[in-house]
């Protein structure tokens, strides 16, 4: 996966999930490529996000950024090695540990079963810089950005988008407006 692979190890962050000026800068990439190639990147992307819902952090910290203090804490409290960290974060997947990052961010820390990528991470709910969202609108609103594109949002063209990840069309004007918001919080 493209996206994974920016990551340095031991950290496992899926910044299509959950940085906003990644998003940004994902629905923008490939704009003067061929859409037939740009449709199946895409969808082994979207595919990473998910079924549930998810917090997405709109700070100012780059995901390198982010990345880069996540590996300073795990330095600083000898936390680099599977063992102690999986120690120190439990193995239960009920089990974290929430730290605090340079712009007042909390940042989950959660034990994941892998050699080189062990330290998964995310936004803690309810943090500051950050917003909760429903999987299946963030699939929505990337897809309609970066396959349809129009400036004006149709129940059609939105169902156009959603068909490409395999998901039913918007029945109620709820989730379309939540589509249609998410596509605004993205192209601004």
């Amino acid at each position: 996966m493209i996206i994974f692979s920016q990551i340095p190890e031991p950290v496992l962050f899926n910044p299509l999930k959950h940085h906003l000026g990644f998003i940004r800068e994902f629905t923008g990439m490939g704009s003067d490529n061929d859409s037939s190639v740009r449709i199946e990147e895409v969808m082994r992307e979207i595919k990473h996000i998910g079924t549930s819902v998810m917090d997405i952090y709109t700070g100012e910290l780059p995901v390198s950024g982010i990345c880069s203090q996540v590996e300073d804490f795990l330095k600083r409290n000898k936390l680099l090695e599977r063992n102690v960290f999986s120690s120190w974060t439990g193995i239960d997947p009920s089990e974290y540990k929430i730290i605090y990052l340079s712009d007042g961010s909390q940042w989950v820390l959660k034990y994941h079963e892998n050699d080189r990528k062990f330290a998964h991470i995310f936004p803690a709910r309810q943090s500051p810089h950050t917003f909760r969202i429903k999987s299946n609108t963030l699939k929505s609103a990337i897809l309609y950005i970066m396959l349809i594109g129009k400036n004006f949002v149709t129940e059609d063209d939105l169902n156009k988008a959603r068909a490409f990840a395999g998901l039913s069309p918007v029945r109620e004007v709820a989730d379309s407006e939540a589509v249609t918001e998410m596509i605004e919080v993205i192209r601004n």
